[in-house]
């Protein structure tokens, strides 16, 4: 399937599902231009493209299509404009900059689809400050016109705010006083830990649903300079001057991100070096990874040349696109077991070669674009099952993908070792791939011991059979070859027989232990709130704050404090 051709939201059989590519011939929403090392990214919405039937995107106002076209374009100024080191946000509407995410989009929706929406919004955002932090990527919210909700949302997640002072314009986080439901991409966390907006002048903005001009917005450190309308271009340009300097991007061409080759059946999604098989009637899902079949380009021009074929983006694409499509069409596949195929010295290679090359723009970019669909996994509602069984390769890279999941077991072949499984550490698994929290994901296994990491930096690049790997703390369990059918079959049967529910508290809860950042405070405790607060009444009962915005109603709220 050719994802130039075909809409976001698309039949399969009796089967409704939504896919997560598109290209800029196709946007209806936003239009990017490149000024040499600038790219503008300018939301036009338009009022009758949205993915789904049933409402009007108003207000340059968004739903899940402007996102899917907003993460696309963000990957294309990453991959195919390397020279460009400062993104600006601008509004195509005069007096409305963005109003966010529709409301009565999301009085329609299900609860599913508010989460799912929510949560691929917070990763679009999150991952516009990755790019900033580790690739040198820079963006600023010009902003022209009202800025409230998810709009104000997008602001934060740009390294600076300007806005024009023209008495009209004004950010504001309204979803508390309007729709009795939380900012749901981030924003009350980020007024406080990355704005650092004091705790009570982030309560009234917070419950003030006309928001803030920009006099107190800059007092208040909800942005950071404002213009009148005749200086404000000045001002913009100031702001790219300023960035520009911060930036270490550069590089010349760019590579042209070909749309992706997959086959979608009853049985699943079906790429080049991703394979995802989903048993409905088991609720699970298996994702195998494939290694390279050859030594992958290991010189500049060799990779530049190969382009989006290049392995280790072409299997980043792929897994990337799979992870979405099981997360929003496959709601009831409630377990991921994750298994990989194939040489593991040709995995070992790659990670050689993306060390090596680490600094040349096109690795740069691919190692960031593999961190943050490590990150997407880490933060996935679903149990996630690593089996490092015969003919598997986790290696380096690949490890990270077994690191990710809640557990890993590991096949002990004690009379064939020669047949036997193996692991593989090397520098990848130690800095290359930080979560969210700021930490690798072996620091996180092993609660920040540093004995351990040292001990486990001392075995780079040995092969590790199951005894070794079990006695290191790298795997959880390691039946032998008697046992592991009989003991897999009984654990993921166990596992979807539990109530999902609970599952999806128990692993958010685990998966991030010891020190807080602002990214795990969104996904673990703004994200458990709003998740919990789209379900009550007074937000969508039939008479809550968010079905009844629009109809002239007030909305019925159960006044007690649980």
């Amino acid at each position: 399937m050719n994802a130039m051709t075909e809409p976001l939201l698309f039949k399969h059989g009796e089967r409704e599902l939504v896919r997560f590519e598109t290209h800029p011939t196709h946007y209806q929403h936003w239009t990017l231009a490149v000024e040499g090392d600038v790219a503008r990214l300018k939301l036009d919405i338009n009022e009758d493209g949205g993915i789904k039937p049933g409402y009007k995107l108003k207000l340059n106002s968004y739903d899940l299509g402007v996102d899917i076209e907003l993460h696309d374009a963000l990957n294309r100024i990453r991959f195919e404009h390397p020279a460009v080191k400062v993104v600006v946000f601008e509004s195509g509407k005069e007096k409305i900059w963005c109003s966010g995410a529709n409301i009565y989009m999301l009085g329609l929706s299900t609860h599913a689809w508010k989460v799912n929406f929510c949560k691929f919004t917070n990763e679009t955002r999150n991952g516009l400050e990755d790019s900033s932090r580790h690739d040198g990527l820079k963006a600023v919210a010009a902003v022209t016109g009202a800025c409230a909700g998810g709009g104000y949302e997008l602001a934060l997640a740009c390294d600076r705010i300007v806005m024009v002072d023209d008495r009209n314009s004004t950010v504001s986080l309204p979803e508390v006083p309007l729709l009795g439901v939380l900012p749901g991409t981030g924003g009350l966390t980020r007024v406080t830990d990355k704005r650092k907006v004091r705790r009570d002048l982030a309560d009234i903005f917070c419950t003030t649903s006309e928001g803030v001009r920009a006099d107190r917005a800059r007092d208040w450190k909800l942005i950071d300079a404002h213009a009148k309308p005749q200086q404000f271009g000045a001002l913009v340009d100031a702001e790219i001057a300023a960035l520009r300097a911060q930036s270490k991007r550069g590089g010349n061409g760019g590579i042209a991100l070909t749309p992706l080759q997959v086959t979608i059946d009853d049985a699943g999604y079906h790429y080049s070096t991703v394979d995802a098989r989903v048993d409905r009637a088991a609720r699970i899902a298996t994702i195998t990874i494939s290694a390279p079949a050859a030594a992958i380009e290991s010189s500049p021009d060799a990779i530049e040349a190969a382009g989006a074929n290049w392995w280790p983006l072409k299997m980043q694409r792929e897994l990337d696109d799979a992870i979405l499509n099981l997360r929003t069409n496959e709601l009831e596949t409630g377990t991921w077991v994750i298994q990989t195929r194939g040489d593991a010295n040709r995995v070992m290679q790659a990670d050689a070669v993306m060390e090596q090359l680490k600094d040349h723009w096109l690795v740069r970019e691919t190692v960031g674009a593999l961190r943050r669909t490590l990150a997407r996994i880490d933060v996935t509602s679903r149990s996630l099952i690593a089996l490092v069984d015969e003919g598997s390769c986790f290696a380096g890279t690949f490890y990270e993908l077994a690191a990710a999941c809640d557990r890993i077991y590991m096949l002990d072949l004690p009379d064939s070792p020669d047949a036997a499984p193996a692991l593989q550490l090397n520098a990848a698994n130690f800095g290359r791939y930080p979560m969210v929290n700021g930490l690798t994901r072996l620091q996180t296994r092993f609660c920040e011991d540093a004995q351990t990491i040292t001990q486990l930096q001392g075995v780079q690049d040995s092969p590790l059979r199951a005894d070794q790997a079990l006695a290191l703390g790298l795997v959880t369990l390691t039946p032998d070859d008697i046992d592991w059918e009989d003991e897999i079959r009984i654990m993921l049967e166990e596992r979807a027989s539990l109530s999902p529910d609970a599952m999806t508290g128990m692993e958010a809860s685990l998966r991030f232990p010891g020190k807080e950042t602002m990214e795990t405070r969104v996904f673990g405790r703004l994200s458990a709130w709003q998740n919990w607060i789209f379900i009550r009444p007074n937000a969508v009962g039939e008479d809550g704050a968010l079905k009844l915005f629009g109809t002239g109603k007030k909305a019925k709220f159960d006044w007690k404090r649980v």
